[in-house]
């Protein structure tokens, strides 16, 4: 007998891509399936269409509330959940005919509290696959809890988002998203995590991660520092749990500060008085000493971070002129991801 899955689809102006991501749960070869598409007072007609769904598949609920972001819809769909398992599914995403099927057989099989599935960066004319690691073909990997929060803490083979994966309900039931806050996996994904003794890593690509052609830099605001604020908050639960951890987590928050100043140096219009990136700055000059001991086996982040602690211009100017030495092949290229053209 079949267990039931239930598939939580927050919709908010998403018009142009929604069909795309519920005919791919419709089309699932795992049947035994409770979609909740969750309008999360969507200004478009996203409404409709998930009624028009709805009425014609028994599988297919559809919520309607006020506006209340992600999270907010993420939670209010999960009260409605009957499932022993659960999955996450952004609106503009979709997956595989098989990818249900696959994670369920891979959780009965392991006993796991979290199967992760491999994906696609899927941009309009081309995807990304991401082998640094894995290749798609190879077996399964399967972590124990320390393993895992090591992972989530490194945020490279198990990344924190909340899609992808399928959770037993009774692991994240109790565990609500941070309502009004970007990045809102980063606030929850380690509190789930933290309860998972069996995890398990695909590496077969069975979503599909939309990319909107949005530039990181255009697009960018002080919002943006939620995530900041996200993996300051894990860093304290590190602290207490995982101490082992401490310099990993710190790490990630280096890099993260790093990368945020550079972004609000290019949007300086938006940071007035340079008020974010002086806070920036407070926190690296306060922690410096836990920050250098966490990065000393990394040349490049030590580098980085001897060079803003000297004067950000100094880190800046670095940055750029990496890019420049780049472009013209006189420094070390990035290591990219593999592209599939479609």
């Amino acid at each position: 007998m079949e267990h039931l899955v239930s598939i939580i689809v927050p919709v908010y102006k998403v018009e142009k891509y929604i069909d795309r991501c519920i005919q791919s749960l419709i089309n699932q070869t795992y049947k035994q399936l409770e979609i909740i598409l969750v309008d999360d007072g969507s200004p478009d007609n996203c409404g409709k269409i998930a009624d028009n769904y709805a009425a014609k598949d028994s599988r297919i609920k559809a919520f309607h509330k006020k506006n209340g972001g992600l999270s907010d819809a993420r939670n209010y769909g999960a009260q409605y959940v009957t499932g022993k398992f659960t999955l996450f599914v952004d609106s503009d995403d979709w997956l595989e005919d098989n990818m249900v099927e696959k994670l369920v057989a891979y959780s009965l099989k392991y006993e796991a509290d979290v199967v992760q599935s491999a994906f696609y960066y899927a941009h309009d004319d081309y995807l990304l696959y991401d082998n640094r690691y894995y290749e798609k073909d190879e077996p399964p990997v399967i972590l124990n809890n320390y393993e895992l929060m090591t992972e989530l803490v490194i945020n490279e083979r198990v990344k924190n988002f909340a899609w992808g994966k399928l959770y037993k309900t009774s692991l994240i039931e109790d565990i609500p998203f941070e309502k009004g806050v970007l990045f809102e996996d980063v606030f929850w994904a380690h509190k789930v995590m933290e309860r998972a003794e069996r995890y398990v890593i695909l590496h077969e690509p069975l979503c599909y991660y939309y990319q909107r052609n949005d530039s990181i830099v255009a697009a960018y605001t002080p919002r943006n520092l939620d995530i900041i604020k996200g993996l300051k908050e894990r860093h304290a639960f590190i602290e207490s749990r995982y101490p082992d951890l401490i310099d990993e987590s710190y790490r990630l928050i280096l890099k993260t500060h790093l990368e945020h100043y550079l972004l609000l140096f290019l949007n300086r219009q938006k940071d007035p008085g340079g008020f974010y990136r002086k806070g920036i700055q407070q926190y690296i000059n306060a922690n410096y000493q836990n920050l250098k001991k966490a990065v000393e086996n990394n040349h490049e982040l030590n580098r980085q971070l001897d060079y803003f602690s000297w004067h950000p211009f100094l880190y800046t100017a670095f940055i750029g002129a990496r890019k420049v030495f780049r472009k013209f092949r006189l420094a070390p290229q990035p290591v990219k991801l593999k592209q599939i053209n479609i």
